[in-house]
């Protein structure tokens, strides 16, 4: 505790000599000078930066020294388009890969000349990296169906990325794995869940691009690399003129949104600040299709400041604030007993840095950052109304540390050397009991029913499935409350070196290595090679890209000490029967990417990547008995492998459209290796896991009406969203007989029918005869045929339609203007589970049909 205190000393003390907040982190520059043939500097140039297939555009003014500068710039290739009275309109490509300064000076023909303009049309419809990955603008996401409350960042990522599979409650499986996310906010590294019912996230109303990485992940990314999410925030440096918005949401479900931001700025000082509230009587996705006891808010923060004392060090801070607080949402039965149990989560991070330009090829960048989420879990006042089990949680995480490196950028290479070192102190508190006599019962009674009390009496028969380690925990039997209470400090050193070449004949080469150690519960290190080649094909547009990387997995840190602990403290002790506790250790994944990507003229970027996986050591979570309380577990091996694929129409004739899509096969491999596991109810041999999906896509379809003159002005658009999820595996429900033993409640949820009679609340389906069985929103194997691997359980297919219109400038104005939205999710207000009695969060509906009307102001 004292080594963070010193960190945490350490941040305040930098952040108060400071006295601004936040970091380039990975967002490079563009400047130059623009000048006339005699060499003569051109003051008033118009100087645009573009991105045809993110939307991005950013437009400046060269001052009276000709000069212009592009700051934030997120990694991407781009046209930069200079504009001048008198002089030929000059095109340039520019290729922003790191934080190295690109000092690009631009040369402007006489309007008379003969001289050929600069034009390179393709340049940045294509990419030539050996990385997959996906980029997203802030301009994208103001279009997107985005509904979630407290976890909009979550539905860009899986509604955008192609292979990224939606959960409920703000989570996604990112190519058939469980969680294996970093976040990279402005450099700074943040690898534990963000999901709404874990953390808090940042708001997107904060961000300003995304880069969505899935294959050939640089050296410089660790730890969890499944999906590596590298965000750009908003910046007030340059911005002169203040700009700002103010947005009011109102919809069913009782919800209502508040969003706000302001920028402002120069060349030395700026500060980007973004507030956001939400409630819902829907916040979290339901166990029904209706909601009940489903109230909560979440509201956040979030700054940052950017000062450069000189053009050559700039200081900087994230400051961010959340808390989202909710109830957590019932079935019909738990509504009927009374139950009450709540959820509050608090997250506070403090990120300073410091970034110091050498010279044009050299820049060294500093990243010290604190982060603490507190995570409680409430029960219900009266401990009988929670059924089957009470439980209380008090959980808290600390991630604090430094990362720096050198970046390096001459002729072909662009080298970046660097080093990570960062401690995550973990608190964790937890009680539960049993409050159901029918949970845990000695012994039945002539007609099968449970007997109370400890004492077996003539005529019962004993309970073969009794568990005696759970008696004293049972408060119907005089048990009291089990606790558990543990702290522990997880420490981590990485190092790397990486380089990316770029040949003259059109090969790019991306050469690197890492070195992770891990110091917890477990310990483990590790070296890793990252390479990866791509090369262009200019004649046809063509991108062609391999690559091969290691990857050191290392334990979720949510509830790693509850699934860890043994003894007297721990559950793995007989208290859950025949369950064992082994010691969570790192593993290493072998990952292969093989991708295409195609240009189609100006308008059309088709991208396939193909991708395998083999990890030892594979991470899943698992749940306390009937209660959301989850902890991480660890399998011997999984083999993921699949196909992913994007397809960009950039804006043509005011029509502009993607579509993602995905494959996977997530095989997992017995027997489990690390954290609490139940040995009655391990698989005997390999089965696909419950975050395997056959097929996803997203197809989003916009139309602005910019291009027709009488509307140009009201800025109106339409846009249309088809997902469609074939479901994911649910292995609770291998076949029909097993679905007859579900209560009335749980048949409903997934719609069991025998013949034309449907199972509902108050009527089960305890038989049937009919041949016309099933059940409308699981696909239940036929009778013999259900197979772990081959033919699993799975989740109904879904066919979901989102629908958005409304204006961007209402009152006509070029400067403040006035905005009106209308969003309808679930046009059609299908019926569809995300999930189905999940190990990891259990049964939860997709939203019904949402409608929400924005209404604002952006100037």
């Amino acid at each position: 505790m004292l080594k963070g205190s010193l960190v945490l000393s350490i941040l305040l003390l930098f952040a108060g000599f400071t006295g601004f907040a936040q970091g380039l982190g990975t967002a490079g520059s563009v400047s130059g000078i623009v000048t006339d043939p005699n060499g003569a500097v051109v003051a008033g140039a118009t100087v645009t930066l573009s991105n045809a297939l993110t939307g991005y555009s950013q437009t400046i003014t060269s001052d009276t020294g000709g000069a212009y500068r592009f700051d934030n710039v997120p990694p991407n290739a781009y046209s930069l388009r200079v504009v001048a009275s008198g002089f030929r309109t000059n095109v340039l490509a520019v290729s922003v890969r790191s934080t190295v300064p690109m000092n690009l000076p631009v040369s402007l023909a006489l309007a008379n000349a003969t001289a050929t303009v600069d034009v390179t049309p393709n340049a940045t419809i294509v990419e030539n990296i050996p990385t997959t990955h996906t980029d997203i603008d802030q301009s994208q996401i103001r279009r997107l169906p985005l509904n979630s409350s407290g976890n909009g960042l979550s539905d860009v990522v899986s509604m955008t990325s192609p292979g990224v599979v939606p959960d409920s409650n703000g989570f996604f499986h990112p190519l058939g794995d469980h969680a294996q996310t970093q976040f990279s906010i402005d450099g700074q590294p943040i690898s534990d869940q963000q999901s709404k019912a874990f953390s808090t996230q940042i708001p997107v109303n904060a961000i300003q691009s995304l880069e969505v990485i899935t294959g050939s992940t640089p050296a410089e990314f660790g730890d969890k690399t499944s999906l590596v999410i590298s965000a750009v925030t908003k910046s007030g440096l340059n911005q002169r003129r203040p700009t700002g918005s103010f947005f009011s949401s109102v919809g069913n479900f009782g919800t209502y949104k508040e969003e706000a931001d302001l920028a402002a700025g120069n060349a030395k000082a700026g500060n980007f600040i973004a507030f956001n509230f939400d409630r819902s009587n829907r916040f979290l996705d339901a166990p029904e299709f209706v909601s009940l006891h489903n109230n909560g808010n979440s509201f956040s923060i979030f700054d940052r400041v950017d000062y450069s004392p000189t053009v050559n060090d700039t200081f900087h801070l994230n400051f961010f604030v959340a808390r989202n607080k909710f109830e957590i949402a019932n079935t019909y039965d738990q509504s009927a007993l009374g139950q009450d149990q709540r959820q509050r989560v608090a997250s506070l991070n403090i990120a300073p840095g410091y970034v110091h330009i050498f010279n044009q090829s050299t820049v060294l960048s500093i990243n010290p950052f604190y982060r603490v989420d507190n995570v409680n879990y409430y029960p219900s006042a009266d401990p009988f109304s929670d059924q089957t089990t009470t439980i209380s949680q008090q959980r808290r995480l600390a991630n604090y540390g430094v990362r720096g490196d050198v970046s390096y950028a001459r002729g072909p290479h662009n080298i970046k050397v660097g080093g990570q070192v960062q401690w995550t102190a973990l608190k964790e508190a937890f009680n539960f009991g049993i409050t159901d006599p029918g949970f845990n019962p000695l012994c039945f009674d002539g007609n099968g029913d449970p007997v109370p009390g400890t004492i077996c009496g003539d005529g019962t028969t004993p309970n073969p499935d009794y568990l005696p380690g759970l008696l004293s925990y049972d408060l119907t039997r005089g048990g009291q409350l089990f606790g558990f209470n543990g702290s522990r400090t997880i420490k981590q050193q990485a190092v790397y070196a990486q380089d990316s070449i770029s040949f003259k004949n059109g090969l790019t080469a991306s050469l690197g290595v890492r070195f992770d150690n891990y110091d917890g519960i477990a310990k483990g290190s590790s070296v890793q090679p990252r390479l990866g080649v791509s090369y262009r094909i200019a004649a046809t547009n063509t991108v062609l890209r391999a690559s091969y990387t290691r990857n050191f997995e290392t334990p979720y840190n949510e509830n790693l000490l509850l699934s860890n602990a043994t003894g007297s403290n721990g559950l793995g002790n007989g208290v859950l029967g025949d369950a064992t506790t082994a010691t969570l250790k790192p593993g290493n994944r072998d990952q292969y990417n093989f991708g295409i990507q195609q240009g189609v003229g100006q308008l059309i970027v088709l991208d396939v990547d193909y991708f395998n996986k083999k990890t030892n050591n594979a991470y899943d979570f698992n749940a306390i008995l009937n209660t959301p309380i989850t902890f991480p577990i660890s399998w011997q091996q999984s083999r993921i492998h699949g196909v992913s694929a994007r397809i960009n129409l950039t804006n043509w004739n005011g029509v502009s459209a993607f579509f993602t899509a995905g494959h996977t096969v997530a095989k997992f491999f017995p027997p489990e290796t690390g954290g609490l596991f139940f040995n009655s109810d391990l698989p005997t041999g390999p089965f696909l896991i419950d975050h395997d999906q056959k097929f996803q896509q997203t197809m989003q379809v916009q139309y602005s009406f910019d291009s027709l003159k009488d509307f140009s002005r009201f800025r109106p658009f339409i846009a249309f969203t088809w997902k469609y999820d074939s479901g994911l595996v649910a292995g609770s429900v291998p076949d029909f007989a097993t679905a007859l033993g579900l209560s009335a409640d749980e048949q409903q949820q997934i719609g069991l029918f025998c013949g034309n009679v449907f199972a509902t609340i108050s009527s089960p389906i305890t038989t049937c005869s009919s041949a016309d069985r099933g059940a409308l929103r699981v696909r239940i194997p036929a009778d013999g045929t259900a197979n772990e691997v081959t033919n699993p359980a799975r989740i109904a297919p879904r066919n979901l339609f989102d629908l958005s219109f409304g204006s961007d400038n209402l009152n006509r104005s070029d400067r403040v203007k006035l905005s009106a939205r209308v969003t309808i999710v679930n046009l059609t207000n299908k019926q569809a589970l995300y999930n189905f009695d999940s190990t990891f969060s259990g049964t939860h509906f997709v939203t019904p049909r949402s409608i929400q009307a924005q209404f604002g102001v952006s100037f």
